[in-house]
């Protein structure tokens, strides 16, 4: 049976656009020009899927789905925009829109996101044709239920999910084997918070993308992105930022690390110049990620394996990598007190060894370079709940999380730096004292190797 889809816009272009294209897709299309005709429409025809303009005379995109929840609460309504706001894409998403995307749209990600619309349509009817349902876990004999509100189901790691990881969490040890998937969210998610440098309020919304996209930094405003690649590094001065044409992404190491730990391929990240500090550490952007939920995608990714030393040494400072099975890092740390000597070792092998043990270690500084920083006209959004202040040899403001939370917190930006090579990568980093402008210089040696072997 053919699955139906109402568009609801009060541009007869754009109407026509997106209806030659699903019509030619094998979807049956309704029309509406109103929020009042998309009403009766929606309760004449009962579609499937409603893709419903925000910015219409009369009744708006927002009332519009207020009105369509009520009638339906299940209902898989995707809101579409040409000039939406952080805020705008927050209401539709706690209303409960589906997803969220922008004009112009992009065919595939519209395609995208209406067939996981229509799998999510799937997994609730299911859901309420059995109230429960149970599967035996087969490792722990464990019953698995459904998530709630969420349609979707618990299930047991298996074999079939990642063809070549163990059901451990670890990489098998074959060469020559793109072990992972292509990764992106389930659904769009959006997230509040202040810029550390800018000291601004801004925000992020989350927008699944179809494989080999990448990771994408959007502006929320125009059109422009910038791809989260080594390419576009434009300063690593206190924090990595990126640039191209006027598309900038500053201080991305947290939320990069993140992503790099849930191995998320492909995702649009719309924002206001500054990813927000949150409360200095990698948790937030943890906790929405496993809000939204990862989605496998059929394509795999080539890794990058290491197959010789490298190093970067600059005084007392150094940066190397040499051939491993994993992604590991060794962090030496020495500061003046309260801090001191720090060691630790870390091996991303999984989300949970990451959101427990590195993604909680917050942003540190001195005093002294707080007021450097204010002097630049930097650091604008360092507060007391969102960075830990050193001075005088001790803790201003706050209790450790970890004994070593400094140097946890060496290896969560390191951890972000290096997945700007775009791909996951094989080997073990030992580190002494070093920062992003190593972490970024090493990195392009890599890289540089890596494309006269691809030439």
């Amino acid at each position: 049976m053919e699955k139906k889809v109402l568009i609801v816009d009060d541009e007869e272009s754009v109407v026509q656009s997106i209806a030659g294209v699903l019509e030619d897709e094998g979807f049956q299309v309704a029309r509406a020009k109103s929020g009042e005709e998309a009403i009766k429409v929606f309760q004449q025809e009962e579609p499937d899927i409603t893709l419903l303009d925000i910015w219409m005379p009369g009744m708006d995109g927002i009332e519009v789905l207020k009105r369509l929840k009520w009638i339906s609460p299940s209902c898989q309504v995707i809101m579409i925009s040409g000039h939406a706001t952080i805020s705008t894409a927050m209401t539709a998403v706690k209303l409960g829109a589906f997803d969220f995307i922008e004009k112009p749209l992009s065919l595939d990600v519209l395609l995208m996101t209406i067939h996981r619309a229509l799998h999510q349509q799937k997994e609730l009817l299911t859901l309420h044709q059995s109230k429960e349902i149970v599967s035996e876990d087969p490792l722990q004999g464990k019953k698995i239920f459904p998530k709630e509100g969420i349609g979707e189901l618990t299930e047991p790691p298996t074999a079939t999910l990642r063809e070549a990881i163990s059901l451990t969490g670890k990489p098998s040890k074959r060469k020559g084997t793109s072990l992972y998937h292509h990764r992106t969210l389930k659904q769009s998610m959006v997230l509040y918070g202040t810029g550390l440098h800018s000291g601004k309020k801004t925000g992020l919304l989350f927008q699944p993308l179809p494989p080999h996209s990448g990771i994408l930094f959007g502006n929320i405003s125009s059109d422009e992105f910038v791809p989260a690649h080594l390419d576009y590094v434009q300063t690593t001065e206190f924090a990595t930022s990126l640039k191209k044409g006027g598309a900038i992404a500053k201080t991305v190491e947290h939320l990069m690390a993140v992503l790099h730990a849930y191995r998320i391929t492909n995702l649009m990240v719309k924002m206001i110049e500054e990813i927000p500090i949150m409360d200095g550490s990698a948790l937030e952007f943890c906790k929405i990620v496993e809000e939204a939920g990862v989605e496998d995608q059929e394509e795999r990714v080539d890794e990058l394996a290491i197959d010789r030393r490298l190093e970067i040494v600059h005084k007392d400072k150094s940066l190397a990598i040499e051939p491993a099975e994993v992604f590991s890092i060794h962090f030496f740390l020495n500061y003046p007190p309260p801090i001191g000597e720090q060691v630790f070792d870390f091996t991303l092998d999984s989300e949970e060894a990451f959101r427990d043990l590195i993604a909680p270690a917050r942003t540190f500084g001195f005093l002294k370079d707080i007021e450097m920083l204010e002097r630049m006209g930097l650091g604008g959004g360092g507060r007391l709940h969102n960075f830990i202040l050193l001075d005088d040899g001790k803790i201003v403001n706050t209790k450790l999380r970890f004994s070593d939370e400094f140097v946890r917190h060496k290896v969560l930006d390191l951890i972000g730096d290096f997945y700007l090579l775009n791909r996951p990568v094989r080997g073990k980093v030992t580190a002494h004292l070093t920062g992003h402008t190593e972490n970024i210089a090493l990195m392009k040696k890599i890289q540089e190797i890596q494309r006269e072997k691809e030439r």
